[in-house]
């Protein structure tokens, strides 16, 4: 039976099968944290200096630490920085209780934090790690000193027609359906798709970045819990989508105290370039980035201007 089959063909329980090692560039570390419920894959580079400030990287849907692998080294020299994989994702196995929810993920972030006494820390996140660290933000803020984040996933009212797809994931029965319709599909063809849709011009990413992307897909595919966390996860953006009240990401964003660095992407095909200024208006102590031809992950694409905008931020917040 395929391992890439969706969920209700192949259990999130099933034992894995054996699958290619995760890609660790030069200078990275890999290091799986052992907690309560949660196994959780931590990735970092050696800090320049010793005493140098915390940082940590939180990735978006279907991503994973690696999508931080371009701006670590140029941040080195002023945070000691980490990448999380979120439950479920990268190398991190399913949480025990199969709670892919935003709090659920933004419990895991609290839990390593704690854990491990690193907080508070320069937080940043990428689309679904945007929200999750807006969450961890607002109810601990003692953990939080600047918030950076790009292309986050906050609520709209009229969503991007190309993250229709990605939404669906969360209604039952489409991802089993998504699962059949695409079975023939090569690595290479979904990767294709994934850079199309992620970035604001595909054609930046290298001929080995491309051959280190189809590499890592076919390893994700061959995961038995892969789509399981995809459409877990996507249900649980959806549902923080309907959550008013103090618990909405709205009002969660507006009670941000952290010095906060918005980055959108005028190209973003999953979230929208007009909610950089409702973002801007929300978060009370904001910044924001606007790089026109940027697509959803910025940090990927200019990692050098995000760099540079990181750097601005964590001077005038030391000066504040």
């Amino acid at each position: 039976m395929s391992s890439t089959e969706p969920p209700g063909v192949l259990a999130a329980t099933a034992v894995a099968p054996q699958v290619s090692a995760v890609r660790v560039a030069e200078g990275e570390r890999l290091r799986s944290v052992a907690l309560p419920g949660l196994t959780l894959t931590v990735r970092s580079r050696p800090a320049a200096a010793t005493g140098l400030p915390p940082a940590l990287y939180v990735h978006g849907l279907g991503g994973s630490s690696q999508n931080w692998s371009a701006l670590m080294p140029l941040l080195e020299d002023v945070v000691d920085g980490e990448a999380l994989d979120l439950p479920g994702f990268g190398d991190s196995p399913p949480p025990d209780d199969g709670n892919y929810s935003l709090t659920g993920h933004a419990r895991a972030v609290i839990r390593y934090l704690d854990s491990t006494g690193r907080g508070p820390v320069h937080l940043l996140g990428n689309s679904m790690g945007g929200a999750v660290t807006t969450r961890v933000a607002a109810v601990r803020p003692d953990l939080v000193r600047t918030l950076t984040l790009v292309s986050p996933a906050l609520p709209e009212l009229r969503v991007q027609r190309q993250a229709v797809p990605t939404a669906l994931l969360a209604v039952p029965g489409i991802a089993t359906l998504f699962g059949k319709l695409t079975r023939d599909w090569t690595a290479e063809q979904r990767t294709r798709g994934v850079l199309a849709l992620c970035y604001g011009d595909p054609t930046q990413v290298t001929p080995e970045g491309f051959r280190n992307a189809v590499e890592e897909m076919e390893r994700r595919m061959a995961l038995p819990y892969f789509w399981d966390a995809m459409t877990r996860s996507s249900r649980g953006i959806v549902d923080a989508y309907t959550l008013g009240g103090q618990h909405g990401l709205w009002r969660q964003a507006e009670r941000v105290l952290a010095p906060t660095l918005l980055i959108y992407g005028g190209r973003d095909l999953l979230v929208s370039f007009r909610m950089a200024r409702r973002a801007s208006a929300a978060y009370r102590d904001s910044r924001l980035l606007t790089l026109p031809d940027a697509g959803h992950v910025a940090m990927m694409e200019y990692p050098e201007t995000v760099a540079k905008a990181f750097r601005e931020l964590l001077e005038d917040s030391g000066r504040s």
